[in-house]
């Protein structure tokens, strides 16, 4: 059985932390491969140098180079590990690039949708995490986790309520697909919250 789930949310939502203890309970009981995006192979990883830690660039640059990366990630990596049996947790995927590059960067969704399809060829994620948290809370635990913040992580609070903004059309849009979390609860109730909800949808398959 495969099933690809990814894990969406704004700077701050917890996504690493809680797909990764998520991933430890589910591998007692299924064969897991963890990634990230943008990342999770060679081209994309040095990609996602250029994204995180580079200079400014042009907001359509951004957009395509997301595309790029994921296009390579996956090929390389999501495909293989899904057509061998194993559910795949990818940190951010699509939703990320339709919500910060398209909405918040004032793109448009549309048009980031459009370059993104062509990148995915419609591999969609079967189930979509979202952990839902505010962005005050999402920035204040930057501060406090000591986290290095990169080149988005550094953008003004109006962007990052602006990605919020985009999330909540794109779930709207889309509700089917999505999971929302409250991850303003603790870690180990947002754990149990996200790993009771992928059961559910695993045992249905």
């Amino acid at each position: 059985m495969s099933a690809f789930i990814t894990f969406e949310g704004p700077e701050g939502s917890g996504k690493t932390t809680i797909m990764q203890a998520v991933a430890d309970k589910l591998q007692q009981d299924y064969k897991i491969v963890m990634t990230r995006e943008p990342g999770g192979v060679k081209t994309g990883e040095k990609i996602r140098e250029l994204l995180l830690d580079g200079d400014a660039m042009d907001e359509r640059t951004e957009a395509l180079l997301f595309a790029a990366s994921r296009r390579e990630h996956l090929i390389g990596k999501v495909m293989p590990a899904l057509e061998n049996g194993n559910i795949v947790l990818c940190d951010r995927y699509i939703d990320s690039s339709l919500a910060y590059q398209g909405y918040a960067r004032g793109i448009g969704i549309s048009e980031v949708k459009s370059i993104n399809e062509f990148a995915i060829d419609n591999m969609y994620p079967d189930v979509t995490i979202y952990l839902d948290v505010s962005v005050e809370v999402g920035r204040q635990r930057i501060v406090e986790n000591q986290r290095v913040q990169n080149r988005l992580d550094l953008e003004s609070v109006n962007f990052h309520e602006k990605v919020v903004e985009g999330y909540k059309k794109i779930i709207h849009n889309e509700s089917e697909r999505f999971i929302i979390i409250d991850a303003e609860k603790s870690i180990d109730e947002v754990v149990t919250d996200t790993y009771n909800s992928i059961i559910k949808y695993l045992e249905k398959l």
